[in-house]
């Protein structure tokens, strides 16, 4: 489908999602629709309906004499977040390994090595995204696909993907190595305590990533 083509409502929700995600929006910034209006050259009817989407997606919240604000999460729903989507994505390999046919294993394997191959940030993360998508897709249950979504887009709020940080990219590429070994040994316990580890990895590095942004705003603050 054309941008064209996209309702309009529904393209500024995408770009706000994407600011979010690319760090340019941050928690605790606020949604104005007149400013978003002028920044995306449509009018304040769209920019509502996207500002709406959002809160009921539990990406934006109401606060008093501020309006709409990117939620914030606190350290406890971090862990809490992550610990869900290491519940869930484990059970997802686990299916996985059982239920994958080969195509898809060969589709992961593909997509696998194509992470290896690029030095993009942007490549990296789309890739990745592909990488848990597949799997999930292979792990044919559609009540786990909608818990994993609604965890995945909630995680969106935490901005820039952990892929970008020090070594966190080849570490990434060696356990999804290891995964992909125990779908195709057809070895769901394994599959499931290296998807485990994986996500746990994920959830040291954001930790240390907001450790590190908390830093450098103090930093800035002080200057």
């Amino acid at each position: 489908m054309a941008k064209s083509d996209i309702p309009q409502g529904q393209d500024a929700y995408h770009r706000i999602i994407a600011e979010i995600r690319s760090g340019a929006m941050v928690p605790g910034d606020r949604l104005t629709e007149v400013d978003l209006a002028e920044r995306f050259g449509i009018s304040r009817t769209p920019v509502r309906e996207a500002i709406r989407q959002l809160e009921a997606d539990g990406l934006v919240t109401h606060t008093p004499r501020r309006g709409a604000t990117i939620r914030t999460l606190g350290p406890a729903e971090i862990s809490e977040l992550y610990d869900m989507r290491a519940v869930l994505e484990g059970a997802a390999a686990q299916f996985a390994a059982r239920a994958a046919s080969e195509v898809e294993l060969a589709e992961l394997s593909e997509i696998h090595q194509a992470m290896t191959k690029t030095s993009d940030a942007e490549e990296l993360y789309r890739l990745n995204q592909h990488f848990h998508a597949g799997l999930l897709d292979a792990a044919r249950n559609r009540f786990l696909m909608k818990s994993v979504a609604a965890v995945t887009k909630t995680l969106l709020i935490l901005g820039r993907s952990t892929m970008e940080e020090g070594d966190r990219a080849s570490e990434a590429l060696s356990e999804h190595a290891k995964i992909l070994a125990a779908l195709e040994a057809r070895d769901p316990e394994t599959a499931g305590n290296v998807m485990r580890a994986h996500i746990a990895a994920a959830h040291r590095a954001r930790l240390r990533q907001l450790r590190d942004l908390r830093e450098d705003r103090e930093i800035a603050d002080d200057a």
